[in-house]
């Protein structure tokens, strides 16, 4: 698994990166910055935290409107559940240094 370096709301974080997954990763990564510094923007949240969970929210139901284009998963509903579960996952990784978000 490659590493790949990024930066979200002008902090810098390590992850893994399946080979080839590059371009997705760094797709998803500016999509959580421009959400996160969307909701640290509007003024009314400050810890990085709290922005991080609203922007997961936020993106988690963006991505459960959109409709099934991707072929489902065994066990899953059009693959929203694994792909929910990842993002969690991706998150609490990435924010291992500021605790855990669930």
């Amino acid at each position: 698994m490659k590493q790949m370096e990024v930066t979200i709301m002008g902090q810098s974080y390590l992850l893994g990166c399946p080979e080839g997954g590059e371009a997705a990763l760094s797709k998803a990564v500016a999509q959580v910055d421009r959400e996160m510094c969307g909701i640290r923007d509007a003024g009314r949240i400050k810890a990085r935290e709290r922005i991080a969970v609203l922007a997961a929210l936020n993106l988690a139901y963006q991505l459960a409107e959109q409709p099934a284009t991707r072929a489902s998963t065994p066990g899953t509903q059009d693959g929203t559940v694994s792909d929910l579960e990842g993002l969690i996952k991706r998150l609490d990784e990435a924010l291992a240094q500021d605790g855990q978000l669930l």
